[in-house]
């Protein structure tokens, strides 16, 4: 099989002007939404050859290999995309931390926030200080 061929499946995505696609991550064992994230071609090529989330990096316009200051690795068990080929899901098992942190906050969802009663309120607690996750 050519690179040509191997490439046609990344083709199919609908990337947006910027050349990027967003990307959620659920876990795999419960369901939760773990996060929000973007991948460009090359972000989406490596997480499927390797088996672990890459992203797009928009503030770095970089590569972001999750966990790599944190050490909170997402193994991706599914890539999936939506109907439209607009949006991507990754099922992912997270690594580093038990229970798993997938935010930057040290949460284990970046979804912590609940409106409720007229307020966002914190609803999950930091299982670990950012303060010493990240160099």
């Amino acid at each position: 099989m050519n690179d040509n061929t191997r490439m046609d499946w990344l083709d199919d995505v609908k990337w947006d002007p910027q050349g990027l696609i967003p990307v959620i991550a659920q876990e795999a064992s419960t369901g939760d939404v773990l996060m929000f994230a973007w991948m460009d071609r090359d972000a989406l090529r490596k997480t499927a050859e390797t088996g672990r989330a890459v992203y797009f990096s928009r503030s770095r316009q970089k590569l972001w290999f999750k966990g790599e200051e944190s050490g909170h690795v997402q193994q991706v068990h599914e890539i999936r995309m939506d109907c439209d080929n607009d949006v991507l899901l990754l099922k992912v098992k997270q690594l580093g931390h038990d229970p798993s942190i997938a935010c930057h906050t040290g949460r284990h969802s970046c979804f912590f926030h609940l409106y409720r009663d007229g307020a966002w309120q914190v609803v999950e607690p930091v299982l670990k200080d950012p303060s010493t996750i990240y160099r």
